[in-house]
């Protein structure tokens, strides 16, 4: 998946600190801070690639990856 910019987007987030980017690289992340049910969110927007569709399109599916030892609550939705 493509991260993309939404017109939305008021925050940028960058590699955590103490992050090594030579063992792991990341790369800024343009994110929308806003507000759920009165709880912080954080919302970033993704595009699949033509090859990606065509999985999803095939009964291939979408994996979220969180680094560490648990998962914090997340949502993944489709937006036009």
């Amino acid at each position: 998946m493509n991260k993309i910019q939404h017109p939305s987007n008021n925050d940028v987030l960058g590699a955590p600190a103490g992050w090594n980017q030579r063992e792991l690289p990341v790369s800024a992340l343009p994110i929308t801070r806003t507000n759920v049910a009165g709880q912080p969110a954080v919302v970033s927007y993704w595009k699949p690639s033509a090859a990606e569709l065509a999985a999803l399109n095939a009964g291939g599916s979408v994996a979220l990856w969180v680094i560490g030892q648990t998962m914090p609550p997340v949502a993944l939705e489709v937006e036009l």
